[in-house]
């Protein structure tokens, strides 16, 4: 599939969201976008009404930690809109976990730039019928 003016936009979007994140190791932004309309958003970070430190001392990230796909998912879910058919910019490719995530949400298309370093999450949308497409920064 070819990306269109629109993705590359959707993606510029995503990356200047990532920005808020307070995680220091890896800053993600997504966005949820249905009929050219964004219906959502969202970072990694911790939960509401957690102090915003991502990572110990060590630098390891916190297991409460949510993922940015995950965060605008469960924004979703709190609004009167539906997922089902929408398309889910991210800035990194969705961990297995997540994953399940977007196919139970009913996101038909991803659209990503980098690569998470388990690919797990990638195959198994594949594997489902999510159309899935990575964009890399060269492009944007």
């Amino acid at each position: 599939m070819i990306n269109s003016k629109f993705d590359i936009a959707y993606l510029k979007m995503a990356r200047e969201w990532a920005k808020l994140s307070y995680c220091t190791r890896k800053q993600v932004g997504a966005l949820i976008v249905k009929d050219r309309m964004i219906i959502s958003d969202g970072y990694n970070g911790t939960p509401s009404g957690f102090e915003n430190q991502c990572e110990d001392a060590e630098g390891n990230t916190h297991w409460y930690v949510l993922h940015a796909e995950a965060n605008a998912i469960l924004k979703l879910a709190g609004s009167t809109q539906s997922a089902k058919g929408a398309t889910l910019y991210l800035t990194l490719s969705p961990c297995k976990e997540c994953s399940k995530l977007v196919l139970q949400a009913g996101i038909s298309r991803l659209v990503y730039v980098q690569e998470y370093s388990d690919g797990e999450g990638i195959n198994f949308l594949k594997n489902h019928g999510i159309e899935v497409l990575r964009i890399p920064e060269s492009e944007l």
